[in-house]
């Protein structure tokens, strides 16, 4: 059997004592993967934060952020050293200086980690040893890992940009499925089956070509709204030889659980 790679097997921090890792997950608002993509710099304003009672860092330590993309999946986004303390709360605590040697695996290693604590800053001697080494990239990330169908849930926009990435569009053109729609807006939702051709990647293509899928619940709502409102999950998945009537049945059964024909954008 093969030894594990740590990720500091690669990095080689020798300070341990001196380092601090921030796991970065997302809130209700805002998904920090998109951060990374787009606002990297908010992204590190999170990575800086101090809650109401308690300091995440002191001057002088070593800081190392990962960004979660699934369930066990985390993201190196950066390493930094903490260089002023602003003696702040509720916002942005420190100063600090990116630590140009460890630049080039930003974006690119990702490491397998399970968080066992609310807490999502650890001291590094107590987590490093469970970073293990999943992947490490040729390129920057891209959103081309799928994460698995039970760690699927997307907004509109990110669907729109990894929906044709092979890995997502191999996983998701051979499984027939039960999929979830749901409005943040207004927690309406919608629920809906793939089983024809391409399966769940050629409904969730048509989601992104016009937004209602020719769904009759969804077309009285502007392309925009849904772009910027709805979010895709995956509720079942089944192999593609599974009968189109034992999917159909199960579609039913989740709209009643869901009350989404009651409360919902589901009118039959």
């Amino acid at each position: 059997m093969m030894d594990k790679i740590l990720v500091n097997d690669i990095l080689e921090i020798k300070d341990l004592d001196n380092t601090k890792i921030r796991f970065v997950k997302s809130n209700s608002e805002l998904d920090p993967i998109d951060l990374f993509k787009h606002d990297r710099e908010t992204l590190l304003k999170w990575q800086f934060w101090n809650y109401s009672k308690k300091k995440s860092f002191k001057e002088g330590q070593i800081t190392i952020g990962f960004v979660k993309i699934s369930d066990k999946k985390w993201l190196l986004f950066d390493v930094s050293r903490v260089t002023k303390d602003l003696d702040r709360f509720d916002g942005v605590g420190y100063e600090h200086e990116t630590l140009t040697e460890y630049e080039k695996y930003f974006g690119r290693v990702i490491i397998q980690y399970k968080n066992k604590s609310q807490n999502l800053v650890r001291k590094a001697n107590s987590v490093i040893a469970e970073c293990i080494v999943s992947h490490i990239l040729e390129d920057k990330f891209e959103d081309d890992i799928f994460p698995g169908y039970g760690n699927v849930n997307v907004s509109w926009e990110r669907l729109e940009r990894v929906l044709h990435n092979t890995s997502w569009k191999t996983a998701l053109e051979n499984q027939k499925g039960i999929y979830l729609i749901t409005d943040k807006s207004n927690g309406q939702k919608y629920v809906g089956s793939a089983y024809g051709e391409r399966m769940i990647y050629g409904r969730w293509s048509d989601y992104i070509s016009h937004g209602h899928g020719g769904n009759k619940g969804l077309k009285s709502l502007e392309f925009e709204y849904i772009k910027h409102n709805f979010n895709y999950s995956i509720l079942e998945i089944y192999k593609s030889t599974v009968d189109d009537a034992i999917i159909l049945k199960r579609e039913a059964w989740w709209k009643a659980v869901l009350l989404s024909k009651t409360f919902g954008y589901n009118e039959n």
